[in-house]
């Protein structure tokens, strides 16, 4: 049931933007001294722990259903695996702030695909806003300026992780979601535990060790922080947060993720922003404002009153 106030979910909104936003530092801490695979595949292993001792204390049992699982097995590619690996790849050559304005192309990437599998109507304002996005997504990009090949591959690494999320946005709708009687945090443990599986047999396979014991001692806490906090907490806030807010202001939590991120890479790691990166960013979110119907209802409640 929704709760009828705003200070009854506002609290856990908040913190959930700043346990996502902050991921991004927490990423650039690891990438430091780690390989990608084993940044994405700590804070998979930690995350799926975390969700396994929910699931034990609520004593809720996996799913049990195969072809849950194989949806499961094609999920976690796009929504852990493949982004998972391809932020820490990207943060090696961005900032943490620039991988932050990435990722809050999500709803657009998510849009796009969901149209292009007729999973939603097609509307002037969403083609509008997807064509708002992708202009935004140059801005951001800084396509007039030179820029070196690993930023340049960096930056196409973390916009790639964004569409990533997209594709397993829509396959979750059309496949999983509203589709189960499972509970969520059942559903989402049982996808973290896919995917680190698959992280692990890669990782393996790439020659890489799945550990590092020889990182330095700010390494690991970064890695619990992200994997307990942005992999595992993160998910059980989702859905207390859901359950309250409702699902579509609950969604509009992306739209502090650069801000939280630019507190912690700007202040804390120094990190430096050029003008281009959060005009664009502004862009982009103007456009997922577009494509939601922001604007649309905005209109509506100002004129209400007169009607």
């Amino acid at each position: 049931m929704q709760s009828k106030t705003v200070t009854g979910w506002l609290p856990g909104f908040l913190l959930l933007a700043a346990i996502w936003g902050n991921s991004f530092f927490f990423i650039k801490v690891a990438v430091g001294s780690l390989h990608p695979l084993q940044v994405s595949f700590g804070r998979m292993a930690i995350g799926a722990a975390v969700l396994l001792v929910a699931l034990a204390i609520s004593r809720r049992p996996l799913p049990r259903d195969p072809r849950l699982w194989g949806h499961f097995l094609i999920a976690s590619v796009v929504l852990t695996t493949l982004p998972f690996t391809l932020f820490a790849y990207g943060e090696q050559y961005v900032s943490s702030v620039v991988a932050a304005i990435w990722n809050a192309t999500t709803p657009l990437c998510t849009l796009a695909f969901t149209l292009m599998l007729r999973a939603e109507r097609s509307t002037p304002g969403r083609v509008t806003g997807l064509g708002l996005g992708f202009a935004g997504v140059m801005v951001v990009l800084g396509v007039w300026q030179p820029m070196d090949g690993g930023q340049l591959g960096g930056s196409l690494a973390c916009f790639g992780a964004a569409l990533c999320y997209g594709v397993g946005g829509a396959y979750m709708g059309r496949f999983i979601i509203g589709r189960r009687s499972e509970p969520a945090v059942a559903l989402a443990a049982g996808q973290l535990v896919t995917g680190t599986f698959q992280l692990a047999a890669i990782t393996v396979m790439a020659g890489v060790p799945l550990v590092d014991f020889g990182a330095p001692a700010p390494v690991w806490w970064s890695l619990a922080a992200l994997g307990g906090l942005g992999t595992g907490l993160a998910y059980l806030l989702l859905y207390w947060v859901q359950a309250r807010a409702g699902v579509t202001t609950t969604s509009t939590v992306t739209y502090l993720l650069p801000v939280f991120a630019a507190a912690s890479g700007v202040v804390v790691l120094g990190e430096t922003i050029s003008w281009n990166q959060p005009v664009g960013a502004v862009i982009i979110l103007a456009a997922i404002a577009l494509t939601q119907g922001a604007l649309r209802r905005s209109r509506e409640r100002t004129t209400a009153p007169a009607a």
